[in-house]
């Protein structure tokens, strides 16, 4: 059984408890963060004595999402003497903690990593649960293992200060989180407009994620659930990184159409009771999230059948029979 280690604090301060026991730390940071998140980390690190040993700054984007950019982490790991004890901390969004993920977790066969999340996105999805990994030729996460972090330090503040874009993208993997394990926590969600519970939202979305994850770390049944909306995202990410007209689709904001195409395909099969669909989209749309997908699923559909989830030329999709209740329907 998997240990998914979340650890939540309101500074980002006590970062620095969490690393006391690493002798060995190399940090991997967006260049975003920077000046307002990582600059204060290695301070609060520096003053407390944690062996931090080195650190980088990486571009992020989708296209750098790459293993020309594992492979230039691990160089930067070789050139700084990281050894088997080296712990690679990652902070930044979900780009950031997949790609140091997976640079350690192929690193020498393997060292420790941990993530410092600091998107939405990131803190109730991506950084949590053990996926890293890359991109293949413009297809999502072709490439990449699944090995538990250390630990995930989320700290709910760090999110406040995004732009509308980014923080949306987020609230659309949250809400994804409890359309599939908590109706009660998706309809306060929708309804708290001003996002006074968001430190809360933020806590109770992680310990889903983790309380699947821990079931089945490897994707083998339960897991599947948390890529509800995923199959008709992932294709609509990989058709905006190629079109002209509807290009920088993030991919919080393609889960959200993702997840109204997949509410009509439950309503197609027979699963969601008529309504359901419509219903969904007015909830997304409350949030201020984007509904209308450029694409049809037809025009999506030979893009899916690409998907890591497809089996045998059939893909797994996660189907709605209501809010709080999700099935795996084998299309």
């Amino acid at each position: 059984m998997a240990v998914v280690n979340i650890i939540q604090s309101d500074t980002l301060a006590d970062i620095s408890q969490a690393l006391k026991k690493y002798p060995s730390v190399f940090v991997v940071s967006d260049r975003k963060v920077r000046d307002f998140i990582t600059e204060p980390l290695l301070e609060y690190c520096a003053e407390a004595g944690t062996a931090l040993r080195a650190v980088m700054y990486i571009r992020t984007s989708e296209r750098r999402k790459s293993l020309r950019t594992v492979q230039k982490i691990q160089r930067w790991l070789v050139e700084c003497g990281a050894d088997r004890d080296a712990l690679v901390l990652a902070v930044g969004g979900g780009i950031t903690t997949d790609l140091a993920g997976y640079a350690a977790c192929t690193y020498k066969r393997g060292v420790r990593y941990a993530n410092v999340p600091t998107t939405l996105l990131a803190q109730v999805d991506a950084a949590i649960g053990g996926k890293t990994g890359c991109n293949i030729g413009g297809y999502k996460n072709m490439s990449g293992v699944i090995k538990q972090p250390e630990f995930t330090f989320i700290c709910p503040d760090l999110v406040r200060s995004l732009s509308w874009d980014v923080f949306s993208a987020g609230y659309a993997e949250l809400l994804k989180t409890f359309i599939i394990g908590d109706a009660k926590l998706y309809r306060e969600a929708v309804e708290d407009a001003e996002f006074a519970k968001l430190g809360m939202f933020i806590r109770k979305a992680a310990q889903i994620k983790a309380g699947i994850v821990e079931k089945d770390q490897f994707e083998g049944g339960e897991r599947r659930k948390l890529n509800l909306g995923h199959s008709f995202a992932h294709a609509i990410e990989y058709k905006s990184g190629h079109s002209l007209f509807h290009r920088g689709i993030s991919h919080g904001h393609a889960v959200a159409m993702g997840l109204v195409m997949a509410a009509e395909l439950s309503e197609k099969e027979g699963l969601a009771p008529k309504g359901f669909a419509a219903m969904l989209r007015e909830d997304l749309q409350k949030t201020g999230l984007p509904v209308d997908c450029p694409w049809t699923a037809q025009e999506l559909a030979g893009i899916i059948q690409t998907d890591k989830k497809a089996e045998n030329g059939r893909v797994n999709y996660v189907l709605m029979e209501d809010i709080g209740k999700v099935v795996i329907k084998k299309l």
